[in-house]
């Protein structure tokens, strides 16, 4: 339910008072009838500002029948326009159709009460004037209560709205998060499992390869702390302003070692970075060194006037598509935000993951 304008009817209140002790002053007098007036008129703002709610019908019965008392109480005849506050406050409470009928019915109401008290008044100008007038506020009050309620409904839809916006906003936020950690962090603290792994397998059969796994480990718990730094300083991409192609044989370098099985290839020309490929590259590549049991992998970046296209194809041992786990559902979001696409193509003969992002 929408709510009345709270400020206009002690308004109406007030104007009615003043003009009807000022006419009763000049004119008649004051006397127990301006009295009663004014009580009444006291009552009816007693019971706009209460604080116990009121049932709607009750409360407009009561008050049609306050401002009955007070039209029959003052001399001035300036009463009679609170009765606009009946459709007007009915709109609220009752809608469009009730304010209407209410309206009417506070014209017809005037209009026989001139016929009853005034004889001939359909032929005086003052009376049908004011009959004019009286309708006229009728019109505006019901205008005036359909803006308040539409603004009203809009209001509670910017707000509904917004809060939608924001619990998406933090929603988006904490995906956002949950892609980085797991495209950053996850897939340097699997690198590092993977070299540790090799430097155990190998540290009673080559130690310079056992050492060289070690420090491939190292890099990758470097470079862990270093996107850590720089996601928490809200710097960018881990790619910084490196190409990368630099970027790529970085991580190949370090991911494979001196194994041989990842396999680097770039062609074209890179016009600006594009750091969601590195992190498409560091999801298959931990997914195909770390999964598919692989003795290929190879990575492909092909550069052309739309955008780049990353391949990474490993002879691995494949796996569903359908089961796909958060880190491609994670690159997918990434691709479809920067306007790219992925596809995934998998068999027991291996497995090719390309992403297309334009420029």
């Amino acid at each position: 339910m929408t709510q009345p304008v709270s400020w206009i009817p002690p308004v109406l209140y007030g104007s009615v008072l003043a003009g009807g002790v000022y006419y009763s002053a000049v004119g008649p007098g004051l006397t127990w009838r301006t009295a009663g007036f004014a009580g009444l008129l006291a009552a009816l703002t007693v019971v706009d500002m209460r604080d116990r709610p009121i049932p709607p019908s009750l409360l407009l019965a009561l008050r049609i029948v306050l401002l009955a008392g007070v039209t029959a109480l003052d001399a001035s005849g300036l009463s009679r326009v609170l009765f606009v506050l009946v459709p007007f406050l009915a709109y609220f409470a009752f809608g469009r159709t009730a304010a209407l009928l209410l309206g009417a019915g506070c014209v017809a109401a005037v209009a026989g009460a001139f016929t009853l008290w005034v004889p001939g008044w359909h032929v005086r100008a003052e009376y049908i004037s004011d009959l004019l007038m009286f309708a006229l506020g009728i019109v505006l009050a019901i205008a005036m209560a359909a803006v308040a309620t539409g603004e009203q409904r809009a209001r509670r839809q910017l707000a509904g709205t917004l809060e939608q916006v924001a619990d998406l906003s933090a929603a988006n936020e904490r995906n956002r998060l949950a892609r980085e950690i797991h495209d950053s962090l996850g897939h340097h603290l699997t690198a590092i499992g993977i070299q540790l792994e090799k430097a155990e397998a190998f540290a009673s059969l080559d130690s310079a390869t056992s050492a060289q796994a070690v420090s491939n480990a190292r890099w990758s718990a470097d470079r862990a702390l270093d996107e850590v730094r720089t996601s928490v300083r809200a710097l960018g991409s881990a790619t910084g302003s490196v190409e990368l192609s630099r970027s790529l044989a970085d991580l190949v370098r370090h991911l494979d070692g001196a194994a041989g099985r990842v396999t680097l290839v770039v062609t074209g020309r890179e016009r600006r970075p594009l750091p969601v490929l590195y992190r498409a590259a560091q999801e298959g590549l931990t997914n195909a060194c770390r999964h598919s049991g692989a003795a290929r992998i190879c990575l492909t970046v092909d550069y052309d006037d739309r955008g780049a296209r990353l391949t990474v194809s490993d002879d691995g041992r494949g796996f569903d598509p359908g089961n796909e786990g958060f880190g491609l559902s994670g690159l997918r979001e990434r691709v479809r935000i920067a306007g790219g696409a992925v596809a995934v193509a998998s068999s027991p003969a291996g497995t090719e993951l390309t992403v297309e992002v334009p420029w």
